[in-house]
């Protein structure tokens, strides 16, 4: 899959895509709809236009962190979906200032060339929202590509959302997050220089940042683990623990995993991490040796869990 960060000087072999456009934080089904129904649009390279950062985050830097994925994570699972052009577009002033005609005209005919786009029934873009389905349609018959209205995807009533999701994972409901998803919640990011009490205590962990991203339930998790990068590239299970450490002071949330019967140096290589299921809130212990018993029952139980995972 190829990377693209601006919609000018692309070459021939990057133009001429069939598009779905949007967020797709989470890469849920519902996106995947959207990107199912631009394959089937017409016969053509498939092209994902997505922004980054997320448009949210450009009009409130300051509010808590949402996003369920990272755009490392995010760019991993649409390859995953076949995608082999990926607009990631930087979302800055110049980008939300566009008018509705001004993005269809500049970035996605002139600059991107597309055949044909898709977008969800609720799509909205251009400057102050003014733009919906309807228009870029209508747009798009104007400027000579096509365009495909995708409706919301859902079940038992409700659509799959990135909201519902969020909510789905702060209660520790990793197997409901699933269902919307179709895939495991994911952590992806590089593993990072911790304090080493786990290995101290004989349960070595390989640490990564939360920052930027929605925390689900704060306690610790069966999980899956794949190794992306490094000569360890390997999947496993493992046992997670995904909080602040009560006992060792105040700290940001970070992730801590054990990787079962692994052995071998994991800093500066990128995980992805699957909460398959919650198994319980984090929890300050009267003494490190209460601690590590705890942590000798959490392994087990996972193990348990994740048995043909």
């Amino acid at each position: 899959m190829q990377i693209h960060r601006d919609w000018t000087g692309l070459s021939a072999d990057c133009r001429d895509a069939t598009v779905a456009m949007g967020n797709f934080d989470g890469v849920h089904l519902g996106h995947r709809a959207v990107i199912e129904a631009a394959a089937k649009a017409a016969d053509a390279p498939l092209g994902v236009l997505t922004f980054e950062p997320h448009p949210r985050e450009f009009f409130a830097p300051d509010a808590p962190p949402f996003r369920l994925m990272n755009a490392e994570a995010r760019a991993n699972r649409l390859a995953r979906l076949g995608v082999q052009q990926l607009y990631e577009l930087p979302f800055n002033q110049v980008v939300a200032g566009l008018t509705p005609e001004a993005f269809a005209r500049d970035v996605l005919t002139d600059g991107l060339g597309i055949r044909h786009l898709t977008v969800g029934a609720d799509f909205r873009f251009g400057k102050d929202r003014a733009g919906d389905a309807r228009v870029l349609s209508a747009l798009g018959a104007q400027m000579g590509f096509g365009v495909t209205i995708v409706p919301l995807a859902g079940t038992a009533g409700q659509e799959y959302s990135s909201t519902a999701i969020r909510k789905a994972l702060a209660e520790g409901r990793t197997r409901d997050a699933e269902k919307m998803l179709g895939h495991w919640h994911r952590i992806e990011g590089e593993v990072v220089h911790g304090d080493k009490r786990g290995r101290d205590f004989g349960w070595p962990t390989a640490n990564m940042s939360m920052e930027g991203l929605h925390l689900p339930r704060l306690g610790i998790y069966a999980v899956l683990v794949d190794v992306l990068t490094g000569p360890d590239r390997l999947s496993c299970r493992g046992v997670a623990s995904l909080g602040v450490r009560p006992m060792f002071g105040r700290n940001a949330p970070n992730l801590e995993v054990h990787l079962f019967d692994f052995s071998g140096d994991l800093y500066g290589q990128h995980l992805s991490v699957a909460l398959v299921e919650f198994l319980r809130d984090e929890a300050k212990f009267d003494s490190v040796d209460v601690l590590i018993e705890q942590i000798g029952k959490d392994a087990e139980q996972a193990r348990a869990i994740l048995v043909g995972a």
